[in-house]
């Protein structure tokens, strides 16, 4: 007699939210886990504004991740709501990642670490930027935020040289609940393609202008349409005044042609086609402050 036999294999989901203070490295961080570049990273704080979601599928397992803005105490209206995602990412965690750095002041924010604290999930603060410090003060900060955040896992990692992230990685995996998948197995993102493009735009935007340039645009794609051989693409730069359209496309056009060139490239590679891009530039006066344009923009 013959007997078939099932072997039922236990399988892994949970949400894992990234969160932290303002250039600390999440992002660097959650590209890394996600192993894909999800999100924008710069040099600069505040890069991050929406809480964008990066999913690893395994055979055995699905890892949700969130990136999440810089925790910060709001001056505008933009603020409010990125402070909105971060706090939103205290919900339906199952593993929260706390990162931190080796150069921030841990005590900025104590009203959210409280609130993480409160959190009955298990929770891994990251001290990242480990390259730029020496032993003695990394014992240092490892034992303030073992008081800090208590009942928390503590690990020093380095980001820029992928020092121990894949143990965090293991870590995570290990931590996760028993559960089917929440989403479809080769689905990498809950973010639309026109997302990305403004992201890539504003990204250059980050990189190419100072001063608080950066911080009043916002990138919208006009058009997205897709042939065999080319993206074409239309995407608007918003920003508050008059003078600040002028710097950005700067004399002669200079200024927007370097953006506009540089995000061609950068699309390029991140769509693996072709890309013809036009980008104009908009003023959107006070668009920071006005609830219609920030629901309008996708901030609510």
């Amino acid at each position: 007699m013959r007997f078939n036999c099932f072997i039922s294999m236990s399988h892994k989901s949970g949400f894992v939210n990234i969160v932290g203070n303002p250039n600390v490295g999440k992002s660097t961080l959650m590209n890394l886990f996600v192993g894909e570049r999800i999100s924008i990273a710069t040099f600069k704080s505040q890069t991050t504004r929406h809480r964008i979601m990066g999913i690893v599928n395994e055979e055995d397992c699905q890892i949700v991740f969130s990136d999440t803005p810089g925790v910060l105490k709001p001056n505008y209206k933009l603020q409010e709501s990125m402070r909105a995602f971060s706090d939103s990412a205290l919900c339906d965690v199952d593993v929260l990642v706390y990162v931190t750095d080796t150069v921030e002041t841990e005590e900025k924010n104590a009203d959210f670490i409280e609130a993480v604290n409160e959190l009955n999930v298990p929770k891994l603060v990251l001290i990242n930027k480990i390259d730029l410090t020496d032993e003695k003060h990394l014992i240092e900060l490892v034992e303030r935020w073992k008081k800090l955040i208590p009942n928390s896992e503590i690990y020093p990692v380095s980001a820029k040289a992928r020092f121990n992230v894949d143990n965090v990685m293991k870590r995570i995996k290990q931590l996760l609940p028993d559960s089917p998948p929440y989403f479809d197995k080769d689905q990498l993102t809950d973010k639309p393609m026109r997302f990305f493009v403004s992201e890539i735009i504003r990204e250059k935007i980050l990189l190419f202008y100072d001063k608080e340039i950066p911080y009043c645009v916002e990138v919208v794609v006009d058009e997205y349409k897709e042939a065999d051989d080319i993206v074409r693409i239309q995407a608007t730069i918003n920003v508050e005044h008059e003078s600040q359209k002028g710097i950005i496309i700067g004399r002669g056009g200079f200024a927007l042609k370097k953006v506009s060139t540089e995000a061609r490239k950068s699309l390029e590679k991140f769509i693996q086609k072709k890309v013809f891009l036009r980008i104009f530039v908009k003023v959107d006066k006070d668009w920071r402050n006005s609830t219609r344009e920030l629901t309008h923009f996708g901030y609510k």
